[in-house]
């Protein structure tokens, strides 16, 4: 966890959990300009989160997608467990085409993408701490058609039929990470990752381990529109 510690009495308490140290200054610094909002807080990995938590009490967690020990999308899973009272926001250079949907139902009541955070955040810690769910207009209005129209198989991405854990293997292919290297990162044996691998390739209809990790790889690459250290502020 980050040394930056604020108790400000009366200000909305958020903790920023973001591997990115120059992201995190960044945030912290556009937040703390508010009247009403300060940064209790920061960590880069689930560990620091989590003991974050317990010290600070935060009312609001903004957290990224991607950390250094764990997806952000299963620690939103494990506060959502025992910390109901507080609520999360994720900020991510990730598609929201794809992850959005993902973190709502994992818990969390916003998303912004970091292209876009300079401009939102602010709004979307606003919306979030009254109570609403905050979402760009593109991604609300896809929702909303879905909810109205149904699915459009033909539009969405073949990724959307990979499971929260087969897209966060997915990912780690696409950066390069062997199997066994997977395992480690994920805490899961060699033959768990080779069966998630083996499923990754039957839903993208891929032939052999060569072509899934050349998709994987162009999709990482697609995927990094702020490189890592990167601000979007």
């Amino acid at each position: 966890m980050a040394a930056t510690k604020t108790n400000q009495p009366g200000k909305h308490r958020i903790l920023i959990v973001d591997d990115h140290p120059i992201f995190r200054q960044g945030l912290a610094q556009l937040i703390n300009q508010e009247e009403d909002l300060c940064v209790c807080g920061e960590a880069e990995d689930n560990h620091g989160a989590i003991k974050a938590i317990a010290e600070l009490k935060p009312a609001m967690i903004i957290v990224d997608i991607t950390l250094k020990d764990m997806s952000g999308i299963d620690l939103i899973k494990e506060i959502r467990k025992s910390h109901k009272e507080i609520t999360m926001l994720v900020i991510s250079m990730h598609d929201e085409n794809l992850y959005a949907e993902r973190a709502f139902r994992a818990g969390a009541k916003g998303y912004v993408m970091k292209q876009e955070a300079s401009e939102s955040v602010v709004q979307a810690i606003r919306q979030v701490r009254q109570g609403g769910i905050y979402a760009s207009k593109k991604m609300t209005d896809q929702i909303l058609s879905r909810f109205v129209e149904g699915p459009k198989d033909s539009a969405e991405s073949p990724l959307k039929n990979l499971t929260d854990r087969e897209i966060e293997v997915f990912q780690l292919i696409g950066e390069g990470l062997s199997i066994s290297e997977i395992g480690v990162r994920l805490h899961l044996s060699v033959k768990t990752i080779g069966t998630y691998r083996e499923r990754i390739k039957e839903k993208l209809n891929l032939k052999n381990s060569t072509e899934l990790l050349r998709y994987a790889l162009n999709w990482v690459e697609n995927e990094r529109g702020i490189m890592p250290g990167q601000s979007a502020f």
